[in-house]
């Protein structure tokens, strides 16, 4: 074979269709979705729904609310699917984005309120709080949440999931996306901010 045939050979072989990644499938189907096309929407559906079904159980870590709120990321996918931009994140990340981000409104809006078992509730002080304890602990309440919103959104975030649903150090790292160490700073940065607006 001679020089220029293989040369040509060659070109022809660099021409060939590079196949369709999965990233290429969902950008298709977000575009069909944005047209209103439902059966692209029930492809997409079948394709994500496990994936961002497990962000959003990460977070609410109840199964009941977690069913909520992913018919809740669907309807917005739905209807946002034409703001859907491939040159800021893939397909799957910007579907998650939007699961992570309900979720959080969720538990913002209702925290996962701790479980007592029957023994502990059985052990329980018969005492009431006094009322003056009560508005005591009214006001802490109040000043902690003030403090809380005058964070940084997800910095706020970030505590609540630590402090209030016992994620771990590595957890939150992959839920943010942020190397431990990183988590470990903006903890210690927000906790000190904190301590600074709740001290007397």
């Amino acid at each position: 074979m001679s020089d220029a045939s293989r040369h040509s050979t060659m070109h022809l072989g660099d021409t060939s269709p590079t196949p369709p990644t999965p990233s290429d499938h969902l950008h298709n189907l977000l575009r069909r979705v944005a047209q209103h096309d439902r059966r692209a929407f029930a492809q997409l559906y079948a394709s994500t729904s496990a994936k961002l079904y497990g962000t959003v159980l990460r977070i609410l870590r109840e199964r009941g609310r977690a069913d909520d709120v992913v018919q809740e990321v669907y309807v917005t996918i739905w209807q946002k699917a034409a703001q859907f931009d491939t040159g800021r994140a893939s397909p799957i990340a910007w579907m998650a984005a939007i699961a992570r981000h309900a979720a959080i409104d969720e538990l913002r809006r209702q925290p996962r309120a701790p479980h007592e078992p029957e023994e502990a509730l059985a052990h329980t002080p018969a005492d009431a709080p006094s009322a003056r304890e009560h508005l005591e602990h009214e006001q802490d309440a109040k000043r902690l949440h003030a403090c809380l919103e005058a964070l940084e959104a997800e910095r706020r975030d970030m505590v609540r999931l630590a402090y209030l649903d016992g994620w771990s150090r590595t957890d939150l790292a992959t839920h943010f996306e942020q190397p431990v160490n990183t988590v470990k700073t903006w903890l210690h940065r927000a906790l000190k901010q904190l301590k600074g607006c709740l001290a007397p």
